[in-house]
């Protein structure tokens, strides 16, 4: 294919990202080219961006999408919210991006979401009543993000390495296990799993007095940590290998290691396991098609997806009908038979206002620089 009928193509929307990445090598084109033309043709031809966490750009995921559109969407993925945050304050638009409840309110506050019409998703109906009322999670009876998965931060560790009583918090900040731990490199899971060991049940509120006690021991945690994880493969490896015997973790991957037939246990701390809800949320200024965007939503939420999702990742999805698609016996091994009784026990992570965020995130970069 000549250079020129390439870029056509690409501009009237004919090629995908992936298409038009296959053919650019062997047309000359530079790859350098394919933001600008991909975005600006997108309005046209359906062509929208996600920005997501890492794997959550799988096709099975949005089936119902690719079958109306005939293409995938163009993706880009973030390891941790507030990097995905200063990106987008940075001028980066994509059309859609995956933020957690918590975090609502901020991207909120700081321009980077708007309302969704939810009378436009045929799925909607069916999600969890307990998902649509998270706190912080509209405004003015209007929706700010569709729920989509949700699941538990906890301890991961080695059964056959730890000792089998373990059941809190502690075993991160335990000396005894010094190289071999690890834990997110997120504000928001180290500040939360630090106040439950600690007995601080405001996590999103904690005053100065408090965030000081957290400080104190997330600053003896430093030494013992093997290293702050921003991809869950690297946990996985870790305790694979026996490098790492503990770590924060997500319920993926205690499906991933117990498929290797590593002997790992998934803690239900003394203290509370975190809960999170994660969900689609409309960027504000996008370029791209909107009904497109949508219609995404949709295909995200439909049950085949939550199946799908389920199955493999071992995540809850949002919609109460996914449930039925995957086997009892499945759902018993997931620990996801009865969702409505986990919401009510879990601890949720909560809207941390801007005032008190600012707050944790400059105290944790000041723990992780030893300062």
């Amino acid at each position: 294919m000549e250079k020129n009928e390439l870029l056509d193509r690409l501009a009237a929307g004919r090629l995908t990202r992936r298409q038009f990445a296959r053919a650019a090598a062997a047309a000359g084109v530079g790859l350098m080219t394919l933001p600008l033309l991909a975005r600006d043709g997108a309005a046209e031809t359906g062509q929208i961006e996600y920005y997501t966490w890492a794997t959550y750009e799988d096709p099975n995921l949005h089936k119902a999408f690719t079958a109306k559109y005939g293409h995938e969407p163009n993706h880009s993925t973030f390891g941790e919210e507030e990097e995905a945050l200063q990106k987008m304050r940075s001028g980066y638009r994509p059309d859609i991006t995956h933020p957690c409840s918590y975090s609502v309110p901020r991207w909120y506050e700081a321009g980077i979401i708007k309302p969704v019409d939810t009378s436009r998703l045929q799925n909607y109906a069916d999600v969890f009543p307990e998902l649509k009322t998270i706190k912080g999670t509209s405004k003015d009876g209007k929706a700010l993000f569709v729920p989509f998965d949700w699941g538990n931060s906890s301890v991961l560790y080695r059964t056959d390495l730890v000792d089998s009583n373990t059941d809190s918090w502690m075993l991160l900040f335990d000396e005894k296990y010094k190289g071999r731990l690890a834990t997110y490199d997120s504000v928001d899971g180290a500040v939360s799993s630090a106040a439950l060991v600690l007995g601080f049940k405001n996590i999103g509120t904690l005053d100065d007095e408090q965030l000081a006690k957290v400080r104190d021991l997330m600053i003896k945690q430093r030494p013992l940590l093997r290293y702050y994880w921003t991809d869950q493969t690297s946990v996985e490896q870790g305790l694979a290998s026996g490098e790492l015997v503990a770590a924060y973790a997500w319920n993926a991957s205690v499906v991933a290691l117990k498929k290797q037939g590593i002997p790992v246990a998934y803690m239900n701390p003394k203290e509370g396991i975190l809960t999170w809800v994660c969900g689609m949320a409309l960027v504000q200024g996008a370029p791209g098609d909107e009904q497109a965007a949508y219609d995404f939503i949709d295909a995200m939420i439909d049950p085949q997806s939550g199946q799908y999702l389920i199955d493999n990742d071992g995540y809850g999805h949002s919609n109460r009908k996914s449930f039925d698609l995957v086997k009892p016996e499945r759902l018993a091994e997931l620990g996801l038979k009865d969702p409505v009784a986990l919401f009510k026990q879990g601890v949720f992570f909560e809207e941390t206002p801007t005032a008190f965020k600012e707050k944790y995130i400059q105290m944790f970069e000041a723990v992780k620089a030893g300062i």
